[in-house]
């Protein structure tokens, strides 16, 4: 097991000491301005980084012939890659960004890997999708990619949030006997790791901070996108599709609320602003790393509650309502702690 643990994160720990050196000469970096507040240049190569660490593992490391449309997800990410290094550097209209998501979603579902049924939600009949299937695909695609990128707003929330996500599906993986998959989703957590702590700064200090950058990100959110459809659907399936909600619950929840929140303001669901989970915490007197360790074990216990719920066979309809609850206490919690900040500011 430690092969597919330690020369992944090795090689990638290699390759983002490499590639930032390139990426500040080149000039891909993130530079500070009002929405961030980060100091100095920061290289934007999380994204590539783990792309290439995870085309090396999974040419010389991982089961590819037994992993399932390998070359179907690999085509896709390196599309959203090359994609998002350009927006990282020129910043890209939405279009193309939008384009590309999409045929990253259809080299998926030439594959075979789509979304064609959504379980067991009407009593005891499994709802099939059929040909609409695809377009819930492109949707599911789009959502998983944004919900992703919207939560790249402090150091190792990005990083975190992924591995709460993977560490999830590895152990749905295994409960399920799909043991090659389970040993990707591992073999990706070992990957993001290295990302996770020159992003954070520790041990080796903020000289060697990255950032992921909209390559990563959407690199990401296509990552889980793929596992999650492999995890859910098909006679290989070792969940019901609804509990990858509850395994991707914050960065779907926060995305959600945002763009509800952004459209009844009158503003644009992608509009940029300062509305999203980690800035309300830190609104109420959290620092950045309080605000993080908060999420996480967020994260981790609704994901872990979405589990339980799975193998203690509760109804897909049933944990849908219980979900459906829970984004209605986020919201209503969120909303609170927004206005009480609001009210805060207009005392002040």
């Amino acid at each position: 097991m430690l092969q597919y643990l330690i020369f992944p994160s090795f090689c990638c720990l290699i390759i983002l000491l490499i590639t930032r050196k390139i990426a500040i000469n080149i000039g891909l970096v993130d530079k500070p301005n009002d929405r961030k507040h980060h100091h100095g240049h920061i290289p934007l190569v999380g994204g590539i980084a783990i792309y290439i660490s995870i085309f090396l593992a999974s040419l010389f490391i991982l089961n590819t012939p037994s992993t399932p449309n390998i070359m179907a997800y690999l085509l896709g990410a390196f599309l959203l890659l090359s994609v998002g290094i350009l927006d990282d550097y020129i910043d890209l209209p939405v279009l193309p960004r939008v384009a590309a998501q999409a045929l990253a979603a259809i080299f998926l579902m030439i594959d075979g890997v789509y979304l064609h049924s959504l379980g067991n939600l009407l009593a005891d009949n499994i709802l099939i999708l059929g040909s609409f299937g695809y377009l819930i695909t492109l949707f599911a695609t789009w959502a998983a990619i944004n919900a992703f990128n919207m939560t790249d707003g402090i150091d190792g929330l990005l990083g975190g949030l992924t591995c709460v996500s993977l560490i999830s599906l590895a152990i749905c993986f295994a409960l399920g006997g799909q043991e090659d998959l389970m040993i990707w989703c591992l073999c990706l957590t070992a990957i993001v790791v290295p990302y996770l702590i020159l992003n954070l700064g520790w041990p080796f200090g903020k000289s060697l901070k990255v950032f992921m950058g909209d390559a990563g990100s959407t690199l990401i959110g296509f990552t889980i996108l793929w596992l999650l459809l492999l995890a859910t659907q098909g006679e290989n399936a070792v969940i019901n599709p609804v509990t990858g909600l509850w395994i991707i619950a914050v960065p779907l929840m926060d995305m959600v609320l945002v763009m509800i929140r952004r459209i009844k303001q009158g503003s644009s669901p992608f509009k940029p602003d300062r509305s999203h989970l980690h800035h309300i915490l830190m609104q109420q007197g959290l620092t950045d790393r309080q605000t993080l360790a908060s999420i996480i074990m967020l994260a981790l216990f609704i994901a872990g509650l979405g589990i339980l719920l799975e193998q203690i066979h509760v109804g897909e309809s049933l944990s849908l309502i219980l979900f459906l609850f829970l984004f209605m206490g986020y919201s209503y919690v969120l909303t609170q702690l927004q206005r009480q900040h609001q009210n805060n500011l207009k005392k002040a």
